[in-house]
């Protein structure tokens, strides 16, 4: 157990009285986590996994205002999703940047009646989305955003103004209309942020990774999971925010099977493809557009690669998933729709990934109907739970601050502060421009520009923390040709981000692995990094090497090959 790691469990050990335990480190566990601290609770985390490693580390990176949920009424998530994406902003400018979009349009009228069909109960596939349907629902985002304006108005444009801005795009549209939305570069690392602010702030509360919470006679006990260790722990009130297995754990909590499900997952897969011509093709723009089937698919560019998504399958229970082979041929084919003359295959895709959002229970046959809209539940018991059901990226705080508020009211506390206009973790404080950050860093660290660029872009103004960690070690080991990490960077993700598996660095505290940079030596390399870091012995960082190698190749599509390779390279698990 790492210092870190036995700190917290003293601390547990050594009152484990809290008013609440929010079980889930997903991105509204987190959310609500920190939302009761700001409000002076004492609270404790527990998440059985690292923190976002489930749905919350596979979204499509968009945090949007949600203009396809406009046609199946629900104007009010609407509205909230762009006051959250604009104070995401705000809040976290150095993870969440303005995504520039365009939508291919090719008719007029169709879709007009998509609202008013599921007002009506209609529950199957809409009709294809015309212009005039898109033109009132970009002109409503406007509206909605018109008094704090970030980001510019919508336009459309006619066939021929389109194709000389996108001249790879399918002939087949007559318009296209341009708005923006915004989208995030490292969504576990927000996560990660929003606890290191809590820890700073309120010394009292807990977050603890690879454990989790079981019932003993009338009171709860923490498991490590690493351990096998447990503890007493006392709450007054219990927050589920466990998402796509939410009903398992109210069973779990509970210690009984009694109640009817509340949760009806669908599985989203995403690739990575490295296909130049195709982040050529996309301008620097998203590309939202509908699937033969109705289905509304993206791609957009994504550190030098692209991103593209996604599938919305239905699933009977939760469970870790993976991007399947008939997923990856669905997506590629959707992406042949808009880019029929580009050249592009499986042998493109470096990496894949798959998660289960964690949806209301809902009969709609089409799953783009069901709602991506939250609210909570409260189960009476000697513990009462508030369940958290249904939520996105983008709405999280907004999602937190709702849970938060039916825990205060149930405990008989009050509200002492908001989280809206909060800046998050390396947002704060953070410059007009990240050039000017960097600037002075490169100035103040004498570091290249290079490395400053890195670092702002991964933790904003707390890069200077990192570089003063940096300063008691030898900053200058480079670990690899390909990224600007160094070896003192990974040490201090080691000591200082709640860091248990070799796993949490490569997928989680960085982008090595969705970037496709990983490599066998690299791999070795942090490993050794990180066991001289939390004490492992030399049998428990082979372990370590072994787990990761292979979840890389069961859920994530890739390999090594034979030992020495030096790149990763597609598994057969998705081509």
């Amino acid at each position: 157990m790492s210092a870190e790691r036995q700190t917290i469990w003293d601390r547990i050990a050594l009152d484990g009285a809290f008013d609440a335990v929010v079980v889930g480190g997903g991105i509204n566990g987190i959310g609500v986590y920190r939302e009761l601290a700001l409000q002076g609770l004492k609270v404790l985390l527990v998440e059985r996994n690292d923190f976002c490693s489930g749905c919350s580390a596979a979204p499509s990176r968009m945090i949007h205002g949600g203009l396809r949920y406009l046609e199946n009424g629900e104007f009010d998530l609407v509205k909230e999703s762009l006051r959250e994406r604009d104070a995401l902003l705000r809040n976290a400018p150095h993870l969440v940047h303005p995504l520039p979009t365009v939508i291919p349009i090719a008719s007029y009228f169709s879709g007009l009646l998509n609202s008013a069909a599921s007002f009506f109960g209609f529950s199957g596939k809409p009709a294809s989305r015309g212009a005039l349907p898109i033109k009132l629902g970009l002109t409503l985002y406007d509206w909605v955003t018109r008094e704090r304006r970030l980001l510019p108005k919508h336009r459309f444009d006619g066939a021929a103004v389109t194709r000389r801005r996108w001249p790879k795009l399918t002939d087949a549209i007559r318009c296209s209309a341009t708005y923006h939305d915004a989208w995030i570069s490292h969504p576990e690392r927000l996560g990660l942020e929003l606890l290191l602010d809590t820890a700073a702030e309120a010394t009292e509360c807990v977050a603890l990774n690879y454990a989790c919470l079981k019932p003993d006679g009338d009171g709860y006990l923490v498991h490590d999971e690493i351990t096998g260790a447990t503890l007493p722990v006392r709450p007054k009130i219990i927050v589920n925010a466990t998402g796509a297995w939410l009903d398992e754990a109210i069973d779990e909590l509970a210690g009984e099977e009694r109640h009817e499900p509340l949760v009806s997952g669908t599985k989203g897969s995403h690739l990575i493809l490295d296909n130049p011509q195709l982040e050529a093709a996309l301008g620097g723009h998203m590309v939202y557009f509908e699937n033969s089937d109705g289905r509304v698919c993206i791609v957009f560019p994504f550190f030098g690669k692209v991103l593209a998504g996604s599938t919305d399958i239905r699933v009977s229970s939760a469970s870790r998933v993976r991007c399947e082979p008939d997923e990856e041929a669905y997506i590629l084919a959707s992406l042949r729709l808009v880019f029929p003359d580009l050249a592009f295959s499986a042998a493109d895709v470096v990496y894949s990934y798959s998660g289960i959002r964690p949806l209301p229970k809902s009969d709609h046959d089409f799953t783009g109907r069901i709602s991506r809209g939250h609210f909570t539940q409260r189960l009476e018991g000697p513990v009462p739970q508030i369940c958290m059901i249904g939520g996105k990226w983008t709405t999280f705080r907004a999602f937190a601050e709702q849970a938060a508020d039916e825990v205060l009211d149930a405990l008989g506390r009050n509200r002492i502060t908001g989280s809206l206009e909060r800046p998050i973790g390396g947002g704060k404080d953070f410059p007009s421009s990240a050039a000017v950050l960097e600037r002075d860093l490169v100035i103040e660290f004498a570091i290249t520009q290079g490395r400053a660029a890195h670092l702002v872009a991964s933790y904003g103004t707390i890069a200077r923390d990192v570089l003063a960690f940096c300063r008691t070690r030898d900053d200058d080991i480079s670990l690899d040709a390909s990224t600007e990490i160094t070896a003192a960077e990974i040490a201090f993700m080691a000591k200082r981000e709640w860091v248990v598996t070799l796993a949490d660095v490569l997928l989680r505290r960085t982008t090595l692995a969705i970037r496709g940079q990983l490599s066998l030596t690299l791999v070795e390399k942090l490993a050794d990094i990180v066991a001289g870091e939390i004490g492992w012995s030399a049998e428990e960082t082979g372990r370590q090497r072994s787990a990761v190698l292979q979840e890389l190749e069961t859920y994530h599509g890739v390999s090594f090959g034979t030992p020495g390779s030096e790149n990763i390279s597609r598994s057969t698990l998705c081509v």
